[in-house]
């Protein structure tokens, strides 16, 4: 039985970097992520494999330099997999994104595994968290129970590039809309954080239209996003930040509401807008966030 993980990273950016490429592994603690995602999987061909498994762990005491988290991407197949997790399992890896997630089970399988690499290192077994992405349409039905199937589990995302091509489509805001809405409800569903954005992450040539991008997810329930460029970083950090109006405004509704309720009164008009439980549910759940991004960007400097 695994112990409870650490508790849950607040994670608006997630910057993808090749474990095997020096030059951006040297960089990646600069750049203003909250997580630096080393990849061992698209981003390193195959010829490169073993010599970017084998320099995983000193690539993460690297990134480790700044106030970032550190999650090291493994591969799916399972021959590739477990060797990517035994050379992960670290004092400075604080999770793994398990991509291709096929089903509980598969969540599992890997939940036994990382128990005994963390026994072994002499590290505290559940202390590796888990994201999770989902990425062929088998396993979008499953998504909830994948979700629950492990307590290492801190955020859920659909891979929007692969589960694109799994269903014959463009990774386009329509066609992926509907799974990325199953995708939300599940993890919140299951009490682990939703990442993703409503389009494709591949663009970042323009920055504004990134953030607004990012703006829409945001609206839509998502709380952060993996990026490839660290030009991405800095408008998702924005997008997913709590502006300073949102906060005002939270804070007018709590106290408006307590007011209420100190008169006797279920609801309140504020604004000419009737103002109920779950406009407050909202604003305290905003105010939280806010509490939260401001202690991540407290450490970070």
């Amino acid at each position: 039985m695994n112990h409870a993980p650490s508790p849950a990273p607040v994670w608006r950016s997630l910057l993808y970097v090749p474990a095997h490429v020096g030059r951006f592994v040297d960089k990646a603690h600069t750049r203003g992520a909250d997580c630096i995602q080393l990849d061992l999987e698209d981003s390193v061909p195959p010829s490169e494999k073993v010599t970017a498994r084998a320099g995983v762990a000193a690539a993460a005491a690297k990134v480790r330099r700044g106030a970032a988290d550190v999650l090291v991407r493994i591969n799916a197949p399972l021959a590739l997999a477990v060797p990517d997790i035994q050379a992960a399992i670290g004092p400075d890896v604080d999770g793994l994104t398990v991509t291709k997630a096929r089903g509980p089970d598969h969540v599992r399988l890997l939940d036994e595994l990382v128990s005994e690499c963390e026994a072994k290192a002499g590290l505290p077994v559940g202390r590796t968290w888990f994201y999770l992405l989902v990425e062929t349409p088998e396993a979008l039905p499953q998504a909830a129970a994948i979700a629950s199937a492990s307590p290492r589990t801190v955020a859920m995302s659909l891979g929007a590039e692969d589960f694109a091509t799994a269903i014959g489509a463009e990774p386009t805001e329509e066609a992926l809309l509907v799974a990325r809405q199953m995708l939300l409800i599940a993890a919140r569903a299951a009490g682990v954080m939703p990442l993703g954005l409503v389009g494709s992450i591949a663009g970042f040539a323009d920055p504004a239209a990134f953030q607004a991008m990012a703006e829409r997810s945001r609206r839509m329930g998502y709380e952060g996003a993996s990026c490839i460029n660290p030009a991405q970083v800095a408008p998702l950090n924005a997008a997913f930040t709590p502006s300073e109006a949102d906060v005002a405004y939270a804070g007018r509704v709590i106290a408006a509401d307590a007011e209420a309720r100190a008169h006797g009164r279920g609801a309140v008009a504020l604004d000419g807008r009737m103002i109920d439980v779950p406009i407050v549910r909202r604003a305290e759940r905003l105010l939280a966030r806010h509490a939260a991004v401001a202690r991540r960007m407290a450490v970070q400097g």
